[in-house]
């Protein structure tokens, strides 16, 4: 079994900076599986998240979610969290089955830390874009069975100095977008709102309206996508990626922005 010594790295027979194959050399049954969950869950039933967003901005770019899981016709979850920082300047959205994805989305988050602890430096973009594509590959049984899982993957890159995005499909090909991409059963209406409100170089405020005027554009069309819900006092996630870092939004911007993005 392997053991750590102070952090210069884990004892063992493997000798790279991927946490998930030192996890599956040295603890096969800590390792995550994603290829095998739809043998051990029963599709019927299985919560799913909807409509998540994103798209580049003056200062970087922007990503949100809605709150909302549903389980066929039924409410699962209103407060599910879609939007996860994965390091300081990445982000992932997460659109499909709930389980697997918001699994998928910490285990990358991992990751990229043990890499960064193992090598003394992080991983480019392009390289945090690509481990989340190998994941999602890993996934594709599960998806053939029902358990989807369809990211939006996005970041600040300092060496280029620019934000960037992109997006998967079930087999783990991954395609960068030039400004903006939708996933989840939403998408297409928050798709057309950003198309109607975006424009090149918007500032924070005007980015956090796009954003959350697109996530209230698809809850008016989507059942399966949950809005701004003022009785509950349950707000889109929006999480906005920078040189400086990521920042999210706190409730009562995204208030504040939905009463512009409504008068």
């Amino acid at each position: 079994m392997f053991f750590r010594n102070g952090y210069q790295g884990y004892r063992s027979g493997y000798q790279g900076s991927s946490f998930i194959e030192l996890l599956r050399t040295e603890a096969q049954q800590l390792a995550p599986d994603f290829s095998t969950l739809a043998q051990e869950l029963k599709l019927e039933g299985v919560p799913h998240g909807t409509t998540v967003c994103c798209f580049k901005f003056g200062d970087g770019v922007v990503m949100a979610g809605d709150r909302l899981a549903t389980a066929g016709m039924q409410v699962a979850s209103r407060e599910v969290q879609k939007v996860f920082p994965t390091d300081t300047h990445s982000m992932i959205a997460i659109a499909g089955a709930a389980g697997p994805a918001i699994e998928m989305a910490r285990v990358l988050s991992v990751e990229l830390e043990h890499y960064e602890k193992i090598e003394g430096e992080r991983l480019e973009l392009d390289g945090k874009a690509n481990k989340l594509s190998q994941m999602v590959r890993q996934n594709l049984p599960a998806a053939m069975q029902g358990l989807a899982v369809v990211p939006l993957f996005a970041g600040y890159d300092l060496r280029r100095r620019v934000g960037r995005l992109w997006k998967f499909d079930i087999t783990g090909g991954r395609y960068e977008e030039g400004n903006a991409e939708t996933s989840g059963s939403g998408g297409v209406y928050a798709q057309e709102h950003i198309k109607k409100t975006w424009r090149e170089g918007l500032n924070g405020q005007e980015a956090l309206d796009v954003a959350v005027g697109a996530i209230a554009a698809a809850a008016d069309e989507d059942r399966a996508t949950g809005g701004v819900d003022l009785q509950r006092g349950i707000f889109p996630i929006v999480d906005v990626c920078t040189e400086a870092g990521i920042v999210r939004a706190s409730d009562e911007e995204v208030r504040a922005s939905y009463e512009r993005v409504r008068s």
